[in-house]
């Protein structure tokens, strides 16, 4: 016979971790099922840190789900005693009409947020290791900050283990078809059956609905550290987050060194590709190409490479999450994909995710993430 449980999630990265660790505290009977053994490298969700910010330039929409985020993740450092977010401000920098810039003024003004309007000059004062052209500006926040992922991830599934969730890892997940009272998976190991199932399974997510024809992608994107020349320039206290549209539609972004160089990585941009077969060594002209960026706007950072690591984004049309029941089996719950910009939200998600799954009244508009594709190739 199969064991039965209230939920199955397939996927523990940001977004099934968090949801595994929310719904075990709930009491509820829980299966997390992982291909790798998360936190791992092969995804989404690794590279050591994440940015987290308020004014989000994406839409004002998302504000009120990652002030839930901060304090989620607030009180999940307090449950476990890890360090798992730390406060350094952020920039948003760009030209004055650029999305980066003119968007995170909107949710800034709509949501009343705090923050300052920086012209280049001041950006390069008081922040010398950031050389913004003469024509750009920057929006100043300073509750932005880094996330560490790796922890973050392995901090909700050891709390959703202490509720008495069962993790399975290397378990990959075969199959699950619809029943009348839920769902049943199959999986390289055994046979599970579920009152509901969610799908949080990132750039494998096409493969778990083979016949929805989702319009999604999958992005190889890479993220680089380079050794300091101005080491000083680039301490935490000294070097906020900063993400730049350098040309109009075209993004990079950058974090302090926080002892394993500068991190910087191209936003969007990358090679379409298949999650199982992603190329993941790095080539000389890949590192030649986000070096002319950081020469340009991170001249400190122009030292050797230390290192490079491919990741990998999954992409909807519009480039905003989905989050949404299957429109022909409401017992399934699909959260996923979120982008290359989802991670900071993943605390608030399970929360979220859990709220849809129990029937709880859930506090956030979730218009922009409904399924808006299906039947389209």
């Amino acid at each position: 016979m199969a064991t039965r449980f209230d939920v199955i999630i397939i996927g523990l990265g940001a977004m099934g971790s968090a949801t595994a660790y929310h719904l075990a505290k709930r009491g509820k009977k829980v299966l997390g099922l992982d291909r790798f053994a998360p936190p791992h490298g092969f995804g989404s969700s690794h590279g050591q840190t994440r940015i987290i910010r308020e004014a989000y330039f994406e839409h004002p929409l998302y504000v009120p789900l990652i002030q839930r985020a901060y304090e989620l993740w607030a009180e999940l450092e307090k449950q476990t005693g890890r360090s798992l977010l730390r406060q350094t401000g952020g920039l948003m920098i760009g030209r004055p009409d650029s999305a980066v810039v003119s968007g995170a003024k909107r949710s800034a003004k709509e949501h009343r947020l705090r923050h300052e309007i920086l012209a280049a000059a001041e950006v390069r004062r008081r922040f010398p290791a950031l050389q913004p052209t003469d024509e750009m500006i920057a929006v100043w926040e300073p509750r932005a900050g880094i996330l560490f992922p790796e922890t973050c991830i392995d901090a909700h599934l050891s709390l959703a283990r202490k509720h008495g969730a069962e993790l399975h890892s290397a378990e990959p997940v075969l199959r699950w078809q619809p029943e009348s009272d839920g769902v049943r998976v199959w999986t390289a190991k055994r046979e599970y059956l579920a009152d509901q199932l969610v799908l949080t399974a990132g750039s494998w997510l096409q493969s778990l609905l083979p016949d929805m024809k989702l319009p999604f992608n999958v992005e190889r994107q890479i993220q680089f550290w380079f050794e300091p020349k101005n080491p000083a320039w680039f301490q935490p206290d000294r070097c906020p987050i900063h993400i730049w549209e350098h040309e109009r539609g075209r993004y990079f972004y950058g974090f302090p060194d926080l002892g394993e160089g500068v991190k910087v990585a191209g936003h969007h941009e990358g090679e379409i590709v298949n999650p199982d077969s992603i190329n993941r060594e790095v080539a000389p002209k890949e590192v030649a190409a986000m070096r002319a960026l950081v020469r340009k706007f991170l001249p400190g950072a122009d030292g050797d490479l230390r290192t490079a690591v491919v990741c990998m984004y999954t992409n909807t049309p519009d480039h905003h999450f989905f989050i949404d029941r299957h429109p022909q089996h409401p017992q399934v719950l699909i959260a996923s994909p979120c982008s290359g910009h989802g991670f900071k939200f993943s605390s608030a998600i399970g929360e979220m995710l859990v709220d849809l799954l129990t029937g709880d009244r859930c506090q956030f508009d979730l218009s922009l993430f409904r399924h808006r594709w299906f039947g389209r190739s």
